[in-house]
């Protein structure tokens, strides 16, 4: 048996009408928009409806499949940069080990079809999530966000991605590359890339939910973080994520030459104008303070630190965000909960970020942190057709967007794969997502 990729499925032109176009590059909403997508899923036209094409252009059959949208918000596809999807929300090392495989599969595709759902067309897993699902997800097996993935999260021995015990029992279930020198730092950079990594993380600091270390910690070295870069640079360019919590830790992780910075809790005015110099994004994954935070679920050692750390992080990114950080969305969903992504956005807006800038995070700047920024992350012509439509207006309230149920369309490469109302004109959506 064979099954289509995205772009081999049956696609039909669309046409989306009546709406509130906010596009994603920043722009000022278009009150009275439509947007025409072709049958290849490429955006056509984009913009006044005084100026639009009469039609999105027929297939072979004469079809055009159109979206009344009654004046509802329509947006870009939203990016989530930072996801563990192959683990349940709340779930400590190890809790992967004790479900059967079949299983864990089953739970991550639903994970996956729960995260689209909520408006997040392409994700990015940062350690835990084998290259099989990325393919799964572009041939047409399951249905979810397009993926990039780390597979593994390059780690020093007592580090935050060592969570062997002291017998040396590893519940990372294959989740961590373990390296103590830069000989092996490279080492374990060309097994990921081995394993189908399309980038690499590695740890340069302690975190809060490893048992041996605390944020403050330092992680790899800085040269080894340099060399992890170099060696990621010799096969193809690939970008790498730093796992970067302390702030001693972020500056060896931009001296290092990393692509990002996950986290972010401890950044100082120092290392907030050395990324900027260095155009390095900061994936401040608000989501862990915001909603990550449960003393009835949590290790106490967890919970201990997440307190502790909760006031500083805000403080410090908010200030991140006053002095023009490059900032991409991220939650750390598995720390904090699936399928509610785009709450991301709200606590972004917390800190001090207006609507349409967290938009624009969520959307172009997320879409550049990926190297995807000439198809996706904008709704303009000549851009693969993601596409969210929502209640409520983003700009007013934002976290409209949180809440999955205001989400009432997505469109991916042009198919429809969620229509709550049954908006779209003549068919249902691709595989049948209605209520």
């Amino acid at each position: 048996m064979t099954h289509p990729t995205t772009s081999q499925a049956s696609r039909v032109p669309l046409r989306i009408h009546r709406t509130r176009l906010i596009d994603g590059t920043g722009a000022s909403p278009v009150e009275d928009a439509v947007v025409t997508v072709d049958a290849e899923g490429i955006i056509t036209y984009a913009g006044p409806a005084a100026t639009a094409p009469e039609s999105a252009g027929q297939n072979e059959i004469g079809a055009v499949r159109t979206v009344d949208a009654g004046g509802r918000t329509l947006l870009p596809g939203f990016f989530d940069c930072h996801v563990h999807m192959s683990y349940a929300h709340g779930a400590h090392p190890g809790r992967r080990a004790e479900l059967d495989p079949v299983l864990v599969t089953l739970d991550t595709a639903a994970r996956l079809r729960q995260t689209l759902d909520a408006g997040v067309t392409t994700a990015r897993d940062l350690a835990g999530l084998a290259a099989g699902y990325r393919t799964a997800v572009e041939s047409g097996r399951i249905v979810g966000p397009r993926l990039q993935t780390a597979v593994r999260v390059i780690s020093h021995t007592g580090g935050h991605g060592d969570v062997r015990l002291p017998d040396g029992t590893d519940l990372s279930d294959g989740m961590s590359e373990l390296a103590d020198t830069t000989d092996e730092a490279r080492l374990a950079v060309r097994r990921v890339i081995r394993e189908g990594a399309d980038l690499v993380k590695v740890c340069a600091t302690g975190g809060m939910g490893s048992p041996y270390d605390d944020p403050d910690d330092e992680g790899l070295l800085e040269e080894e973080i340099r060399a992890v870069v170099d060696e990621a640079r010799r096969h193809g360019g690939r970008p790498v994520a730093a796992h970067a919590q302390g702030n001693a830790g972020i500056l060896n992780a931009i001296r290092g030459g990393v692509t990002s910075i996950e986290h972010g809790y401890g950044l100082d005015d120092r290392t907030v104008d050395l990324a900027g110099e260095r155009g390095i994004f900061v994936v401040p994954t608000l989501s862990t303070v915001y909603a990550g935070i449960n003393k009835d679920t949590m290790l106490d050692y967890h919970y201990q630190k997440k307190t502790r750390w909760s006031g500083l992080t805000k403080e410090n990114i908010a200030r991140a965000i006053e002095r023009g950080s490059r900032i991409a969305l991220g939650t750390d969903a598995a720390v904090g909960p699936h399928g509610v992504n785009l709450m991301e956005l709200s606590y972004l807006v917390d800190l001090g970020m207006d609507p349409m800038a967290a938009i624009v995070a969520g959307t172009r700047t997320s879409a550049e942190l990926l190297g995807v920024e000439d198809r996706l992350g904008t709704v303009t012509a000549g851009r693969v057709a993601d596409l969210v439509l929502c209640d409520g207006d983003p700009l007013a309230d934002i976290g409209v967007l949180g809440d999955p149920g205001n989400v009432v369309c997505v469109v991916q490469e042009g198919i429809v794969r969620k229509d709550l109302l049954g908006l779209v004109d003549g068919a249902a959506c691709a595989d049948g997502r209605r209520p």
